[in-house]
This record gives structure tokens, C-alpha cells and sequence, in this order.
């Protein structure tokens, strides 16, 4: 049986750009094409309804940008991959599209055939940094702690006030598998692993402060 082809939508509002990728991509026999968008609100307003199994979405945007579109887009379709298009290799705009969860980073001047390879890659489960974009990141080091996006800061607040994780979701109007999923990227980051290690460092960062609540 033929497996199905990869759904692909595409976010770039350029729209030159987003032809040549369709055009790159629409070469491939396991590859679907399955829309095409000019902006972040349009992509997440359909983001459930077309189901795409890789998102590859323009960083800088009008109206809500790349990093916000990508935490959005994640928490209504948490497997769904975002790859990342960008004109910008410098290690900060990359350390940010990975941190705030896109599967992997795409310089948009990169060789034809690297958009398709990294479409697989980040298919298989692995984050896929083009060629560029590798030089550009600095490594990780043991002991540095990867940064919390704005939604896992305020889901942070919520859990450290002992708020439990169908509470969060009902207070953000989002799912208790997406909770689970942030409380789970929240722990990694942080590398604590039990809810009073949660609101231990809520305290001592301040995230706590000004809402009354006592260790």
C-alpha cells in the first residue's frame, strides 16, 4: 500500500517565495501541498480543520509573527512540525524558533533540495538546522537552561499556584493534553522533576510575585 503523502502547508507573505517553495515541493511524489497563506491568523484559524503534518512558516510576518503563530499553532495541534523560513541565521532568532518549539530552522536562500530533507528529517522525529543556521547556533552547554516561552511562564504561574492541569486548561481555554505537553517541556527545561520544584523556582524567580502565594 502507497503511504500517504506528507500535508504541507506553507505561511510566507511573500507570495514568490511561497510559489517557489510549492513549486519545489509539489516535485515530490510523497509530498502534498495542501494550502497556502500569507499570514500567521490565517494558518491557525485552519489549522484543525486542514490537519497539516508540517508547517513551513515565515518568521517575520505582519500581524502575529512567526514565534507567536508557532506556540499557537502547537498548542491546537501539538503534531503538527513547524519548520522555521527565515532570511536571519543569527543565533538568537534560531535559539528562539526552537525554544518556543519549532521542530527546526530553514534559511530560505538554502539549496532546493534542503527544504525537502529537512521535511523528512523533522518527519522522522529529529530537529533539522540547515547548513547556515548550524554555524550560526552556538552550542548548548551542560548547565545552561533553555529559555520558557511566554505561554509556559503563565502556565508555570497557574501550576505553582497548585492549580491542577484540567484547571490550567480550563483557565486558558486550551486541552489538558496540551497542559500535560507544556508541563512536560516546563520540567525539561527547568530539569525539575516534582511540583514543589515548580513552585520553589516560581518563587525564587519571581514569577509568584504579587499573587499572595506561600511555599
Amino acid at each position: 500500500m502507497t503511504p500517504s503523502p506528507i500535508r504541507i502547508v506553507i505561511v510566507d507573505d511573500h507570495p514568490m517565495v511561497a510559489e517557489g517553495i510549492q513549486s519545489i515541493l509539489e516535485s515530490y511524489d510523497d509530498v502534498e501541498v495542501i494550502a497556502v497563506f500569507g499570514t500567521g491568523q490565517e494558518v491557525i484559524d485552519r489549522v484543525e480543520e486542514l490537519q497539516p503534518d508540517v508547517i513551513l512558516l515565515d518568521l517575520n510576518m505582519p500581524g502575529i509573527g512567526g514565534l507567536t503563530t508557532t506556540e499557537i499553532l502547537l498548542e491546537r495541534r501539538p503534531d503538527t512540525r513547524i519548520l522555521i523560513l527565515s532570511m536571519h541565521d543569527s543565533p538568537e532568532y534560531i535559539s528562539s524558533a526552537l525554544s518556543h518549539g519549532a521542530a527546526g530552522y530553514v534559511l530560505k536562500d538554502v539549496p532546493t533540495d534542503e527544504i525537502k530533507r529537512a521535511v523528512d528529517a523533522v518527519m522522522a522525529g529529529q530537529r533539522y538546522l540547515c547548513t547556515g543556521a548550524q554555524g550560526s547556533l552556538a552550542p548548548f552547554r551542560p548547565g545552561e537552561r533553555e529559555q520558557l516561552t511566554n505561554r509556559e511562564q503563565t502556565i508555570l504561574l497557574q501550576l505553582a499556584q497548585g492549580k491542577s492541569n484540567r484547571d490550567v486548561a480550563q483557565a486558558l481555554d486550551i486541552s489538558v493534553r496540551t497542559v500535560e505537553t507544556h508541563r512536560k517541556n516546563i520540567k525539561r527545561k527547568l530539569g525539575i522533576s516534582s511540583t514543589a520544584g515548580l513552585t520553589r523556582y516560581a518563587l525564587e524567580h519571581g514569577v509568584l510575585q504579587g499573587t499572595g502565594v506561600r511555599l
